[in-house]
């Protein structure tokens, strides 16, 4: 492919970009090349200049003439300042950087006055292959987009295989044709499924190469290690060795021969062999110093375990910065600072290089915990509960290594079965959501996430940023990632134990069976209180059950074998209940008596499990009252033991919702809004030119563009008097309302700024007088409407929420939403299913079915009006606050009846789902 020369169609003149064009900012990430090496992007510079003759230079003469056509060795100095001058607008250019080298340069060069532009790379041929061409192309289309280009053209040489694959496996729509000896390439920029998929892709296999040396390292460096025990450094040299590490622990000690019987190195140089990883133990002034050393020799993965940085501000912060610059210029993966350590159980690794006995038996569950000590704690509950690790790490400051990147590691790791999270903040919640419900399709994820607080809600004016609380945003996040969100350390404990131990369930059907009414009640009321049901066993297993069952006892459900029921008993009641159709769940509790003992109860219940092919499809829970199995010992592979039903129905109505999820939700949903908000963008992109900074627009140009954006709006016309007033009242049609239209007017009916059921004009005056002598300028502009028919009052609207980005609401109840409080919350992108199921948990949402005689209404008209909602969150990023309010849905359809709309200057940088690693200095958040 070319690159654009001086004489290129379309080419701006040099003139047209001054010598100190800044470069925009944000757009400076670190990411990583297919193998797991670090690599900057970059906008280029003017003082690139130097770097890109040399780049140039190192050019093989194939690469050479595949880029430009013919022979050319050197780059004149008009090309050189053509190259490293662009405007970063028409004309952008961004380099690739590692380990400070320049291994690439990427651009284009729009046509004068189209959306479309010419695009070019060129990649070192010692780094082709290696992932560079794509994260151009990644980059590029993200930049382009913001600047109004949806197209690329790009001619390529059909001997140019490489870029024809690159081009290829990007997942954009594209075409070629022969033109004149090259094959020309057109790509769509609008964003696919496929291609959104493809990029997940290629930085979920990045993400898990850079790990591969942090969690299966063939040699591991302890920097810091003392000689005396109760140290940290002692105390995980000592770990290392008690697991049996399978490959070579090096102490580093300036002053011992040896730690914990090993031989001791002054420093990293002075080692016989590179490398995977270092452990950090040293004070925290000395820290600069060994990780500075330890990038210098190549090694790629870090833990630190040093505290005393970012937590506690100020200079801590200052160096943790620092650190980090280090590292991704040296292309190191970080774990920490002040963290734990890590755990990796697989025998060909047996690492444990941790200090605080995070040491566990084999197993399938993953913790990963920010907090160290809540990590040894749920570690401990594991392991008490029978529960075998496969990994453990704890995260600490997330300096680096965050638990996006671990969830792509794990997506790959065949022996975690479940990942248990400890969270205290989000690193990237747009791309967290993204990783964990692509995970999530194959691999649970149940989370604890701490740390909430109402505040941010303080001082919002529209009623969906009031009640978008951050509590209320991260469970909307957690759920439509298909996170099970848990509330205790406790049950994430049992949420890990059933999805460890049974399988998912069908549905949320539960049958009760046990040798006690007491404990059976208390189970059904508990599965009640979970959301489960308890429903009545088909005729077929209440017949049988008949043969089966004590006549004291009970056959419907609960089903009771009394305190004379014994393991036989036990056994053929779980053959009978979990063969019904109507059942999707067991949950067994038995009290320890003299028939039927807790020993033959679990001896009963897993001999069942391992015979019956219905343990397949159909989870059964034990809860073995009065002799609990003692803690530590290993868990059955298909039967879940909890302590009490209480716990159990708890726990099985996590797993039931997730399941759910996974039945319903794709794991990418196709995006359908690009193209379909030109008009709206062009709107907000004037309304900007006037209000640089933002603001609430007025009544009649918010309608105007939500209308423009696909969104049914009444029709809205703007009145500065009474005479425009009354000339919007003829065309519309009478009866009509007066509103008052400024968009700085927070409650308008509070405010006495609405009058309905103007009947002629006469009303309309007086009722224009009214309100301009109540409000005066506040009224203006007002706007006339015309009277909508009855119907059920909704509320659906967004907010941008400052941690997690956009936020969809849905409620009902119109003027009274605040006080009725039924709203739910949805992250985009949103796909059909969440919003029905939005719109379904509201507890008003029987009103849209018809209730005690009223018709029922147009609930798909609903549905997709939230989807519209969504939709426009992710096309239009300049909405920071939207309300329609009210809806009036009725069987006709949903009609937004008022509008309030805030715009903002958009955030600067790429979007936060590009695929980059967390901020850099100078850069933007990844």
């Amino acid at each position: 492919m070319a690159e654009v020369s001086d004489d290129t169609p379309g080419a701006a003149p040099d003139a047209a970009v001054p010598d100190d064009q800044a470069a925009p900012p944000g757009w400076t990430t670190d990411g990583l090349l297919t193998d797991g090496v670090g690599v900057r992007v970059r906008p280029i510079r003017s003082d690139d200049a130097d770097a890109l003759i040399e780049f140039h230079a190192g050019l093989s003469q194939e690469t050479v003439h595949f880029r430009f056509f013919s022979a050319h060795p050197r780059l004149s100095t008009d090309e050189v300042r053509r190259f490293t001058r662009v405007d970063y607008r028409d004309r952008m250019a961004f380099v690739a950087e590692v380990a400070g080298r320049m291994v690439g340069v990427s651009r284009y060069d729009r046509t004068p006055g189209t959306d479309e532009a010419e695009a070019a790379f060129v990649v070192a041929d010692d780094f082709q292959g290696r992932g560079v061409g794509t994260i151009f192309v990644e980059h590029l289309v993200a930049y382009a987009r913001t600047q109004g280009i949806d197209r690329f053209v790009a001619d390529v040489l059909p001997e140019n295989s490489t870029m024809l694959g690159v081009f290829a496996a990007a997942g954009l729509q594209l075409t070629r044709a022969w033109d004149q000896g090259t094959v020309r390439v057109e790509i769509d920029l609008r964003p696919t499924a496929a291609y959104l998929t493809a990029c997940d892709n290629r930085e979920a296999t990045a993400e898990a190469a850079s790990l591969a040396t942090l969690l299966r390292p063939r040699s591991i460096a302890v920097v810091g290690a003392g000689r005396e025990p109760g140290g940290v450094g002692h105390g995980i040299v000592r770990a290392l060795l008690a697991g049996d590490f399978a490959g070579t622990v090096y102490p580093v000690n300036p002053h011992a021969r040896s730690v914990c019987g090993v031989p001791a190195f002054p420093d990293l140089t002075s080692l016989p062999e590179p490398i995977d990883l270092a452990v950090f133990a040293v004070p925290v002034g000395a820290l600069e110093a060994v990780v500075a050393e330890a990038a210098s020799l190549g090694v790629h993965a870090a833990v630190v375990i040093t505290s005393g940085l970012a937590e506690t501000g100020g200079r801590g912060r200052d160096a943790e910065a620092e650190l980090l610059d280090v590292a991704r210029r040296a292309g190191m993966r970080v774990v920490g600072p002040n963290c734990l350590g890590v755990v990796n159980t697989d025998p060909t690794v047996r690492m444990n290089a941790t200090f605080g006995g995070a040491a566990a038996p084999p197993g399938g569950l993953a913790v990963i915990s920010q907090s160290g000590a809540v990590g040894v704690v749920l570690v401990e509950q594991a392991t008490r509960s029978g529960l075998g690790l496969s990994l453990f790490v704890s995260m600490g400051n997330k300096l680096d290594v965050s638990s996006n990147d671990l969830l792509c590691f794990i997506e790959r790791d065949e022996r975690t079965q479940v990942v248990a999270l400890y969270l205290e903040s989000f690193g990237n919640p747009r791309k967290f959501a993204r990783v964990a419900r692509r995970v999530g399709q194959t691999t649970p994820i149940v989370a604890l996430k701490a740390g909430r607080t109402p505040a941010g809600a303080r001082g919002a004016r529209s009623h969906t940023a009031a009640n978008a609380t951050p509590e209320v945003v991260t469970a909307a996040l957690l759920r439509g990632a298909g996170v099970i969100e848990v509330a205790s350390l406790e049950e994430l404990t049992d949420v890990s134990t059933v999805l460890l131990s049974a399988p998912l369930p069908a549905g949320r059907r539960v049958a009760l069976v046990g040798n006690s009414g007491g404990p059976l009640i208390l189970a059904a009321d508990a599965c009640a209180s979970a959301g489960l049901d308890v429903p009545e066993l088909s005729d077929t297993t209440t017949v049988a059950l008949e043969r089966v069952v004590d006549p004291a006892g009970a056959i419907g459900n609960p089903v009771d074998l009394t305190s004379g029921g014994d393991a036989a008993t036990l056994a053929r009641t779980l053959d009978l209940v979990a063969a019904d159709r109507g059942v999707d769940a067991v949950i067994v509790v038995v009290t320890d008596l003299p028939a039927l003992s807790a020993a033959e109860a679990r001896a009963a219940v897993t001999g069942w499990a391992d015979r019956s092919p219905d343990a397949r499809t159909v989870p059964v829970i034990a809860c073995i009252l009065g002799a609990e199995r003692p803690a530590g010992t290993p868990g059955h592979q298909s039967v879940a033991e909890l302590p009490s039903p209480e716990r159990a129905a708890t726990a099985l109505a996590r797993v039931a919702a997730h399941a759910a999820w996974r039945r319903a939700v794709p794991a990418m949903p196709e995006p359908t809004w690009w193209g379909s908000t030109h008009g709206a963008q062009r709107m907000i992109a004037a309304e900007l030119e006037r209000l640089p900074g933002g603001g609430w627009l007025d009544a009649a140009t918010a309608a105007q563009l939500l209308e423009t954006a696909g969104v049914p709006v009444a029709p809205t016309l703007a009145a500065r008097d009474v005479g425009a007033a009354l000339a919007a009242a003829e065309q519309l049609g009478y009866p009509v309302a007066l509103k008052a239209g400024n968009g700085e007017l927070v409650h308008k009916t509070e405010a006495g700024g609405v009058i309905l059921d103007l009947a002629d004009p006469e009303a309309l005056t007086a009722a224009f007088e009214q309100l301009s002598a109540r409000l005066g300028p506040a009224m203006m502009p007002a706007v006339v409407q015309p009277m909508a028919g009855r119907g059920v009052e909704a509320i659906v609207g967004l907010t941008v929420d400052a941690v997690t980005g956009p936020v969809v609401m849905v409620g009902l109840g119109g003027v009274l939403t605040d006080l009725v409080g039924d709203h739910a919350f949805g992250i985009p992108p949103l796909v059909r299913a969440e919003v029905e199921a939005m719109v379904a948990s509201l507890r008003a949402a029987p009103l849209l079915d018809g209730y005690r005689g009223a018709p029922a209404v147009d609930r798909e008209a609903l549905v997709e009006l939230v989807e519209t909602v969504g939709q426009l969150a992710e096309a239009l990023p300049e909405i920071a606050e939207l309300d329609c309010n009210p809806v009036i849905v009725t069987p006709a359809g949903a009609l937004v009846v008022d509008a309030k709309v805030r715009i903002a200057p958009p955030r600067r940088g790429p979007d936060p789902l590009i695929r980059a690693l967390s901020s850099v200095p100078g850069g933007s958040a990844g």
